[in-house]
């Protein structure tokens, strides 16, 4: 005999429009009088509507998707009725449920709209804007083009916004790319003179100089009577030359442990438990992936926190780790430790948004600064480790070991940083305005652009503008110059702006 429940019937989404019916709860049920078909069939549910619902037969097109959401509404005020005479306590929880998952669908298409909607109303008023894209393939071999886009009006507000994703089906060449952007910032109306930037993440079909990205933009932007610049982006550079540390005889040792500990189910919950029973200051060891930048930095510091609990671990399981004997081997940790963590500061004040390409690049400076530092102290006859606290640590437990004769080893692993550090901002450093827009005050006229110039000095001389520099937010302070006096360090100022780091 056939069973319905073997015939796999699901509801169709046009069902809704087309006869007024919807799904809740697994049950096909009706709008106009809610009651409810027992099989997911078209032919019962086109009797139900033809029978007893024919009138409705008259609203077509717009008038029947507004009807449609009328008595959606109606159900949901019938339901919420309901469950206030019965169970109040639970109003929130019913309040919470959407209809069904093309109720959820169009809900987010309406919401895709409205974005959409809005940002092409602020596009319109945008003096500048710059792009940021990054390609990177989706788990079904699909490559997805994520383009974004940051804008300035004539205020000084800035928007940042997610433009488009383009979904590349053939080939990932810079022409290829190209015309996804392009298509993006002409669905918008946005013009091309206003491109003021194009940064991106460096790979090869992004910056090639001939057939790359950023090339073909910039010189679309140029036959559009505009100027932009390449930018390679830079927490992905920071990211890079964090890996310049490679550091393969601390790391291997401490990510072989924490996958023997944590690839088994058994081994990892007898790890826990360990924890447990004797009150240690964490309760776990934590992976470290690659992709996720800052756990590098978190692994390395939990192994660190925890490596007596960890080799005692590992000798009742009979796989002790040398290692962790080693007094050069505990100092280099340490020092690993304490860059690494370093490193983790500088790329969290890279993050977040509205930030201004001058504050990202002053604080590249400073960590630049800051690595000189660190090179000085850590090469002098009696080393000064006071900003590693986990290598002074190694050094107080040891210290009949010399572990301070290999200071002057870490301190040309952090020279190489900084030498990895300085070739790859130089596009940043490039940028003469940069310290004009920061630092307009300390600046000398000579220096600054022709056009500039008078303007600059008008500035200089006006105590009264001084005082607003110093007592408000730059973005403020460019916004309440006067438009007529000061237009083109306005303009530059709104250049600055619309700049991704």
């Amino acid at each position: 005999r056939r069973k319905v429940d073997s015939e796999g019937r699901r509801f169709q989404d046009r069902w809704k429009v087309e006869y007024f019916f919807t799904e809740i709860e697994n049950h096909c049920v009706c709008l106009i009088c809610q009651e409810t078909v027992a099989v997911y069939k078209e032919f019962n549910v086109k009797r139900h509507y033809q029978s007893r619902h024919s009138t409705y037969d008259k609203l077509t097109g717009h008038d029947r998707s507004e009807k449609l959401k009328q008595l959606e509404a109606v159900l949901i005020e019938c339901v919420m009725k309901m469950v206030e005479n019965i169970c109040p306590e639970k109003k929130q929880e019913f309040a919470n449920i959407c209809l069904a998952r093309n109720t959820v669908a169009r809900r987010i298409e309406e919401i895709s709209s409205d974005i959409k909607r809005q940002l092409t109303s602020k596009g319109v008023d945008f003096d500048f804007f710059s792009i940021a894209c990054d390609e990177s393939t989706d788990l079904s071999d699909t490559a997805q083009l994520l383009i974004f886009m940051r804008g300035v009006d004539d205020e000084m507000n800035v928007t940042e916004e997610l433009l488009d994703l383009q979904s590349l089906t053939d080939q990932t060449r810079g022409k290829d790319l190209f015309v996804s952007v392009s298509s993006a910032i002409d669905d918008m109306k946005l013009p091309w003179n206003k491109v003021t930037g194009i940064i991106t993440d460096g790979a090869p079909a992004m910056v090639g100089e001939r057939s790359g990205l950023s090339t073909l933009i910039c010189n679309k932007v140029i036959e559009e009577g505009g100027k932009a610049i390449k930018l390679h982006c830079i927490i992905h550079q920071q990211v890079l030359c964090a890996k310049h540390l490679k550091y393969d005889h601390v790391m291997k040792p401490v990510l072989k442990t924490i996958n023997f500990i944590r690839s088994k189910a058994l081994c990892h919950r007898q790890f826990k438990q360990f924890l447990l029973d004797i009150q240690a200051e964490y309760e776990d060891v934590l992976y470290h992936n690659d992709v996720r930048w800052l756990s590098r930095g978190s692994a390395l510091q939990r192994f660190y926190s925890l490596r007596k609990e960890i080799g005692e671990f590992l000798e009742t399981k009979g796989q002790p780790m040398r290692e962790l004997s080693d007094p050069i081997w505990l100092a280099d940790l340490g020092f690993l430790v304490d860059i690494t963590k370093h490193l983790n500061v500088l790329n969290t004040s890279l993050q977040g948004k509205d930030a201004a390409v001058n504050q990202l690049y002053s604080h590249l400076k400073a960590f630049g600064t800051k690595l000189q530092l660190f090179i000085r102290q850590l090469s002098q006859t009696q080393p000064n480790t006071i900003h590693f606290s986990a290598l002074q640590e190694i050094m107080n437990i040891f210290p009949q070991d010399n572990i301070s004769a290999q200071t002057s080893r870490y301190s040309a692993e952090i020279a190489s940083l900084a030498g990895e550090f300085k070739p790859r901002f130089q596009d940043f450093a490039a940028i003469e305005e940069v310290s004009l827009f920061s630092s307009p005050f300390s600046v000398d006229p000579d220096d600054a652009p022709d056009q500039l110039q008078l303007e600059l000095i008008e500035l200089h001389c006006d105590s009264e503008l001084r005082s607003r520099h110093q007592q408000l937010s730059l973005v403020n302070f460019y916004r309440q110059l006067d438009k007529s006096r000061f237009q083109d360090i306005r303009t530059l100022a709104k250049k600055m702006l619309s700049l991704f780091g």
